[in-house]
């Protein structure tokens, strides 16, 4: 699978919000709380500014990071991409670019957690979900890289 990770456009925008949509509705437990018109707009915003990094092969775009300062604010693979390397591939692609990374997801993502574990990620927050817009319990994860001695 040839695998090209690149800066998000504003013509993107469509194919972020609909692998966002696509979580939102293959979720059980997550409440829809923005429409899918909505989700593509956030889409745009956090790509104008500058944040998302984009997975693409040649089905197009299939996944897609969210990033600024140290704090990650989205990571989604496209169903029927996933366990195929790709959010490793935009992991991996923020931690050789950071010193440390932040992000948050929520208690009842066990798939999420055990991918940040993988990746090095501890837990370092509970909440019980009022902060969030879905008002659900979520964890603060931290990963830091580890310094060598020179």
């Amino acid at each position: 699978m040839s695998l090209a990770l690149r800066p998000a456009r504003s013509t993107d925008a469509g194919a972020v919000g609909a692998i966002l949509s696509e979580f939102i509705d293959g979720t059980q437990w997550m409440p829809r709380v923005h429409t899918r018109a909505e989700d593509i707009s956030h889409a745009g915003t956090l790509i104008d500014r500058g944040w998302v990094t984009v997975a693409e092969t040649k089905m197009g775009v299939v996944a897609f990071s969210a990033f600024d300062g140290e704090l990650v604010h989205a990571l989604y693979v496209a169903e029927g991409h996933q366990s195929d390397g790709i959010g490793s591939a935009l992991v991996s692609r923020l931690k050789d670019a950071n010193l440390a990374l932040t992000l948050w997801t929520f208690q009842e993502n066990h798939g999420a957690q055990r991918f940040y574990a993988r990746h090095g990620f501890v837990e370092v927050e509970r909440t019980d979900g009022t902060g969030n817009d879905e008002n659900l319990p979520d964890i603060k994860l931290h990963w830091m890289r580890e310094s060598k001695d020179v």
